[in-house]
């Protein structure tokens, strides 16, 4: 695997994380793109495995050196990893003495966000187009009906910024209706 000369030159041709193996991989801490450098970090293949195996709590020990680095990339991946360890009281106290950037800490954490989904009542993924049933009758404000229990609005639409609310169309009018007042039909 091939690295960009940049990268291995940033930390002598050594490992960003460990500093004791030779970089042989341009890591890129997500959610950027391989585009440039800044995004990424030089490490070994040691460092590579470890980030996968629950159990590398020891050899994540090098980071306590790596988090002072002075490449927000390094930072945001050694921060990353720490989070992972924060059970740990090394981790914890190392975690509390550095004070990055908020940008860097919200780019290593991105890696926890859980995308969030709209549900219905009985926990069913809803998707745009999918058919729904209300599970209770609907005042509907702004007109002079009441949607009744048991009406089925097709193809519905997911308000993308708020994952409780949909949209569908009801006697011809456009309504948002929560999401815990139907069932995916």
């Amino acid at each position: 695997m091939s690295i960009n000369q940049e990268l291995k030159n940033r930390n002598q041709d050594l490992c960003e994380l460990c500093n004791a193996e030779p970089a042989t991989i341009e890591y890129t801490v997500s959610p950027k793109s391989d585009d440039s450098i800044d995004n990424q970090v030089g490490i070994c293949e040691t460092c590579l495995k470890a980030l996968d195996d629950k159990d590398a709590g020891f050899h994540w020990r090098c980071l306590e050196g790596s988090i002072w680095s002075p490449y927000p990339s390094v930072q945001a991946l050694s921060y990353r990893i720490l989070n992972q360890h924060k059970e740990e009281a090394w981790a914890s106290d190392l975690m509390s003495s550095v004070d990055l950037d908020e940008n860097i800490v919200q780019w290593a954490m991105t890696a926890f966000e859980v995308a969030e989904v709209h549900k219905d009542a009985y926990g069913n993924l809803l998707e745009n187009g999918d058919n729904v049933v209300l599970t209770q009758a609907l005042n509907v404000k702004g007109t002079n009906f009441t949607a009744s229990k048991g009406t089925v609005v097709k193809k519905i639409k997911l308000v993308h910024d708020n994952p409780e609310q949909i949209e569908g169309k009801i006697n011809d009018q456009t309504i948002v209706i929560l999401c815990k007042f139907v069932k995916k039909g």
